[in-house]
């Protein structure tokens, strides 16, 4: 399985060099990006009612650059979201971290599909932490979830995509051994002494699972100055409960007020029956079990945006 995430890798690094050899690729690329930074403030001073002063800040960053020749389409896009609060005197804390990185390279089949390849990369930029403690919950590549995929994809137009993969490589990566010890994100934890502790440096760092995958994009104009976009994504691994699929479904609302001011609503909905979420059942602050658990974000958020 290392052998196969290395050649996709492989592949997607030196794809553009070989794009570059052509004088004229300058004139099938399509490139551009948006850029969306919002504050919000609540400001209190003697404030009869109550309440406490808080600060909340959030960036969002997409990039694109996309390549279509002849029988030939190659598709990469960078999104980064990073965002955090603080409350009266407290520490700033983060409550959205993301970065993802994909690559899609398709050729010509038949009507409307394309023999493809896809390499999808999630991870976050810096640690978050358990309230109140300095203990590390995720960090930067701690996980990193990697994707190699090989299908067809249906484009019917620019706005819609399906890409359908019987041969997809699903592969989580811990760098912290100390999560990969705790048997984090699906890793396979380290092993227990005598007094059933972890032993250190026991967990295992990499798990890799073989399946088949499904992914749906659409963009469409919902009416004027307003853009929907929405991904599906789902996963069945072959050797690991077939039955349990992952599922990864993003949706994203923007709302343009005028040239630099928008209007942003962002859902996430995520599944991944490897992944144990500790449940605290009484909210006194201890965690009496853990399993998985059905993942939800909500973000909204006005403010300036820039587009290119």
């Amino acid at each position: 399985m290392k052998k196969i995430l290395f050649s996709f890798l492989t592949f997607f690094t030196f794809l553009p060099t070989v794009f570059a050899q052509d004088s004229d690729s300058t004139n099938y690329w399509n490139w551009g990006g948006a850029g969306t930074i919002n504050v919000g403030q609540v400001a209190l001073s003697n404030w009869a009612a109550g309440g406490q002063s808080s600060v909340n800040v959030l960036g969002l960053a997409s990039l694109f650059a996309n390549y279509k020749r002849g029988t030939s389409a190659w598709d990469n896009t960078l999104n980064v979201n990073y965002g955090g609060n603080k409350t009266g005197k407290e520490k700033f804390r983060k409550n959205d971290d993301k970065l993802e990185l994909n690559a899609k390279y398709g050729r010509h089949a038949f009507g409307k599909w394309y023999y493809a390849g896809q390499f999808n990369l999630k991870t976050q930029l810096s640690p978050t932490f358990f309230k109140d403690t300095d203990s590390v919950i995720s960090d930067f590549m701690s996980p990193a979830f990697i994707m190699t995929s090989l299908g067809l994809d249906y484009r019917p137009n620019e706005d819609f995509s399906l890409f359908l993969s019987p041969a997809t490589g699903k592969f989580t990566f811990v760098k912290s051994q100390r999560l990969a010890d705790a048997g984090a994100f699906g890793v396979e934890p380290g092993q227990l002494n005598k007094e059933g502790f972890r032993v250190p440096n026991t967990g295992e760092r990499f798990r890799e699972e073989i399946g088949a995958y499904l992914a749906m994009r659409l963009r469409r104009d919902v009416m004027e100055n307003i853009k929907l976009q929405t991904r599906l994504e789902l996963y069945s691994s072959y050797n690991n409960n077939p039955n349990n699929i992952d599922v990864n479904w993003e949706n994203r609302l923007d709302m343009k007020v005028n040239k630099f001011i928008s209007v942003s609503l962002i859902t996430e909905l995520v599944y991944d029956d490897d992944i144990m979420i500790a449940v605290d059942r009484d909210e006194d602050g201890i965690y009496e079990s853990s399993g998985p658990r059905t993942q939800f974000k909500e973000t909204l958020g006005v403010g300036l945006s820039y587009k290119f």
